[in-house]
């Protein structure tokens, strides 16, 4: 992690900054024009926000600490001349449609799985480059199996396979098949990807099979993502960067924002306590009622906000924000025992 320096005697912590990302040691930094064109982009950004900072020398030193990664691999940048590629061959810069999902292998910097860009480092890169179309390969080892299919390879513009509506780490077809183990690992996601023909939505879907009609857990299990971007905030909750979840639970104690949801009876009984953290681009209230669809099956009904706090234990920090919501439902079952109970004792 990199942090800023600031005056001695200054009562508020610069937030520390997010490494870039991951760029094995030794290993060239091959970007695309485009990702060239944007790390400059992003350069002129924070220039411009360093230059609405003014005085405000804390938030000057945390876009000045961002600014020197960024510097960093720009001056690192190798800009691969995709004219010289083998166009019949998967490589650097090159489009694949594989297995009826279409994926662009990029630099380090550009990579998005979800909006079909991977990262040349990743396994699932490293497994399609040197193929041709038509070339099958098979996935064997960590007690699974399964088939990619090259169907084809371009070095023009193809469009890119998106999945939408679901965070980076955990999308709708590899969110049951990935451990806390195999998220700690960069490029996982895009291995399990690797073993999946299409995203599970497209999937035809038989009304005729109970498995798959929806249902609600029968379990409540709070959410571990290490290697998740969560954001930081001052004690206002205004976001001031942006810091992974492993970060953020190793006693650092950079301030993230968390919800917590009391799910109250008709008599105004507590049934059922949840919390989570609030995902990056998101406010509390939307990251709520995105849960509350999502994991307990509430939509329509209007959480209530009842206070906000700074929860600080030995691992972490949190700006807290607690709803209340009034149902009836049949929910998940949360966990039980002192540890998890003591989440809620301050709300």
């Amino acid at each position: 992690m990199s942090r800023g320096f600031i005056k001695e005697g200054d009562q508020e912590e610069i937030p520390m900054v997010p490494l870039r990302a991951y760029l094995p040691e030794g290993v060239p930094n091959y970007v695309t024009k485009e990702g060239l064109a944007a790390l400059n982009e992003e350069l002129k950004s924070l220039e411009s926000e360093l230059a609405k900072a003014g005085d405000n020398y804390i938030m000057s030193n945390f876009i000045e600490a961002k600014m020197k990664l960024l510097i960093g691999r720009i001056n690192s940048a190798v800009e691969v001349d995709l004219s010289k590629a083998n166009k019949d061959t998967v490589s650097f810069g090159a489009w694949v449609r594989y297995n009826g999902r279409v994926v662009r292998i990029v630099g380090v910097d550009e990579a998005d799985v979800n909006k079909g860009l991977v990262s040349f480092t990743s396994p699932i890169a490293k497994l399609l480059t040197g193929k041709k179309a038509g070339d099958l390969i098979e996935l064997k080892g960590s007690g699974s199996t399964g088939k990619i299919m090259v169907e084809e390879v371009s070095f023009t513009p193809m469009t890119l396979t998106e999945v939408t509506g679901v965070k980076p780490m955990e999308t709708a077809a590899t969110k049951e098949v990935m451990t806390a183990t195999e998220r700690r690992s960069p490029g996982a996601l895009e291995e399990k990807l690797a073993q999946v023909a299409k995203p599970r939505q497209d999937a035809p879907h038989d009304e005729s099979d109970p498995s798959t009609k929806a249902h609600k857990p029968h379990r409540f299990e709070p959410e571990m993502n290490p290697m998740e971007f969560l954001p930081v905030v001052n004690e206002r909750g205004n976001i001031v960067g942006r810091a992974l979840y492993m970060e953020l639970h190793r006693g650092n104690k950079i301030l993230h924002p968390a919800v917590h949801l009391h799910v109250m009876d008709g008599k105004g009984e507590v049934r059922r306590r949840y919390w989570w953290h609030v995902a990056f681009g998101e406010t509390p209230e939307k990251t709520l009622k995105r849960k509350m669809a999502e994991v307990l099956g509430l939509s329509g009904v209007k959480p209530a906000l009842k206070r906000q706090y700074i929860r600080e234990t030995k691992a972490e920090k949190e700006l807290v924000y607690v709803f209340t919501v009034v149902s009836e439902e049949v929910l998940p079952e949360t966990p039980e025992g002192k540890d998890y109970m003591e989440l809620f004792e301050k709300d």
